[in-house]
């Protein structure tokens, strides 16, 4: 081959190099920065940073406000591919950091300033410049007031109570929240605008004490209180419990038998497809007695959250199932014995009442069906809204007259009494439910209870007609 020939090939593979060689340089890196607007107690950024093609290099994260340590608060460095035929870094980086007063205490209101500075890979001809994008976050740390304006709150166990109160203009979430003693979950009530007052700002809401919580007086004082929140999880708290009331516990034993066991498994397994049976006749009951009892329970809270009306349903006294004999009451705690041994404890949270076979139930005060089926420990169920997390349960039923939608009136007949899910002949388990959570019927039965404790304290916002 003539030497010019050998020269011009030599200059195409060298120029054609050379330009390979800057091509797989790539790109400046992307960098999304996905966070709050506004951040309080805490909060998160999620930062990342893309570059597919030769791969990112480093990435450093620095905040800059009022209260936040000096210097970078997060990094992260890689080896830049070693030639530019090497196989490419990392093409994205993710990191998340957590920002706000918890993760600075000395952080103080103002702005937040978060920089993401990223490099790519360099190449034999070139160096990346670093990119750096950067958001503004606003600092919120004065939570919103919430001031109570009810008197004299005189809360039993086991049972309801309500109050009024005003919250400043930054809350979007307020109630009542009652600590528990250990590991429980807390309990939570949501607060309403109170009908009639002129401004959202004045908000009531029904709350309730724990069927198990015994106190002692100052203890409750300090466990149950209002709350608000605003939108960055600033919140304020408030004691407001004059009295508290003591109701102790019954108890009560519950002999099993192997009939009884294989009739409440027979039945109810079937109609739980979530559920798979053992095999075992005693384990199979423990199951429907433990764990389906749970799941009913949550079911409720979930079933109240999500179906209650802003609105009071009821005008008048909640009527009792009269004429009936107890065979159970509301909160005995229950020892479950088989073969002479003690195998369970459980609470009962309602009243049962018989009459005779199939008789009548009535619905105990006027509002909307929002469960009408099978329920689990139950059997056939029906359960009612009146309004503002209040709702009232109806099980064992043989026979259901009403539907999920229906509008019942105080009295009217819904159902026929039965013995279907953990029941061990006919009668009604009543019971009545604020937010989902068991509370004594024997206060809605009652119309100076009512007076006294939500009349007077809602006035013309509760249309009592007594």
């Amino acid at each position: 081959m003539p030497l010019v020939a050998l020269l011009g090939l030599a200059l195409v593979v060298v120029v054609g190099g050379a330009v390979w060689t800057a091509g797989v340089v790539g790109g400046p890196p992307t960098i999304t920065i996905v966070g709050p607007d506004a951040v309080g107690p805490s909060g998160e950024l999620t930062v990342t940073v893309s570059e597919p093609l030769r791969g990112v290099v480093d990435v450093t994260i620095t905040a800059m406000g009022p209260g936040v340590p000096k210097g970078t608060i997060a990094e992260v460095h890689h080896a830049p591919p070693p030639r530019a035929w090497s196989p490419a870094g990392p093409a994205t980086e993710t990191m998340t950091i957590t920002i706000g007063k918890v993760a600075w205490p000395e952080l103080r209101e103002g702005t937040l300033t978060v920089t993401v500075t990223a490099t790519s890979a360099p190449s034999w001809l070139k160096t990346p410049e670093p990119v750096s994008v950067s958001k503004d976050i606003t600092i919120l740390l004065t939570p919103p007031t919430v001031t109570p304006m009810s008197s004299f709150v005189h809360l039993a166990q086991g049972g309801a109570e309500a109050i009024v109160y005003e919250v400043g203009a930054t809350a979007v979430s307020d109630g009542v929240v009652v600590d528990r003693v250990g590991d429980q979950e807390p309990w939570v009530f949501r607060g309403s605008p109170l009908p009639g007052a002129p401004s959202d700002r004045r908000r009531f809401v029904l709350f309730a004490l724990p069927y198990d919580d015994n106190g002692p007086e100052a203890d409750v004082k300090t466990r149950v209180r209002l709350f608000a929140e605003d939108s960055v999880g600033n919140r304020s708290h408030a004691s407001f419990v004059h009295k508290f009331i003591p109701r102790p516990m019954p108890t009560d034993t519950i002999t099993l038998g192997d009939a009884f066991l294989k009739k409440v498994t027979g039945e109810i397994f079937p109609q739980t497809p979530s559920l798979s049976r053992s095999g075992d006749l005693l384990a199979d009951y423990l199951t429907l007695n433990r764990t389906l009892r749970q799941q009913n329970a949550a079911t409720l809270v979930t079933l109240s959250n999500q179906k209650t009306a802003s609105s009071f349903l009821w005008s008048q006294t909640f009527q009792p199932f009269d004429n009936a004999s107890i065979k159970g009451a509301f909160a005995d705690r229950r020892t479950y014995r088989y073969n002479d041994a003690v195998v369970d404890t459980q609470d009962h949270l309602g009243f049962d009442l018989a009459r005779v076979e199939r008789t009548n139930v009535n619905a105990g005060n006027d509002g909307v069906v929002v469960q009408a089926e099978y329920f689990g420990i139950y059997g056939n169920c029906i359960v009612i809204d009146h309004g503002y997390g209040l709702m009232s349960l109806y099980a064992h039923l043989s026979a259901m007259n009403v539907k999920v939608g229906d509008t019942v009136k105080r009295g009217d007949t819904i159902g026929l009494t039965g013995a279907t899910g953990l029941a061990g002949g006919d009668h009604l388990h009543f019971t009545m439910l604020l937010h989902g959570q068991a509370i004594n019927p024997i206060e809605w039965w009652d119309g100076h209870w009512i007076q006294d404790r939500l009349k007077l304290k809602l006035q013309e916002a509760l249309p009592w007609k007594e």
